[in-house]
């Protein structure tokens, strides 16, 4: 199978150096398009704020930085890639990005919670994988 376009979604964390290798890792077309992309959660105090509300000088910063970040791990790739930083709910702008790009494959990283923190903080992996309409290839934190 042939992969047009692959989703990357990149959280910062310390797993996305082993998201990226699994992507090196990963034998694909000359063709394929490769889509890095980070979601910043929206706070939920800031849900019902206007959408035409000022971004702070923080937040500017923030997303500038977010950007370099992806710009650095796309320069080390060999495929034609795109770059995405939205906000929102990240389960949910991973899956719809999805389907923006017709993603035939959505690559995440796991975190590995478990218990009362999974619990409370959701997985987003899970989620993607549960309600995404692509195969969706979970890296895992290395258990060393």
């Amino acid at each position: 199978m042939v992969l047009n376009t692959v989703l990357v979604a990149l959280d910062g964390s310390d797993i996305t150096e082993r998201v990226i290798q699994t992507l090196d890792n990963l034998v694909l077309s000359p063709d394929t398009k490769v889509v890095l992309c980070h979601v910043i959660p929206t706070p939920e105090e800031d849900i019902e704020q206007p959408a035409d509300r000022p971004q702070s000088d923080s937040s500017r910063t923030s997303y500038l930085q977010l950007e370099k970040q992806l710009q650095t791990y796309q320069s080390r790739l060999s495929f034609k890639s795109e770059l995405e930083v939205v906000s929102g709910d990240p389960a949910a702008e991973i899956i719809c990005l999805a389907n923006i790009y017709k993603a035939e494959l959505i690559l995440i990283g796991s975190r590995g919670l478990t218990g009362i923190k999974k619990i409370v903080q959701g997985s987003v992996s899970s989620q993607v994988m549960e309600e995404a309409n692509c195969s969706v290839l979970v890296v895992k934190p290395d258990k060393n």
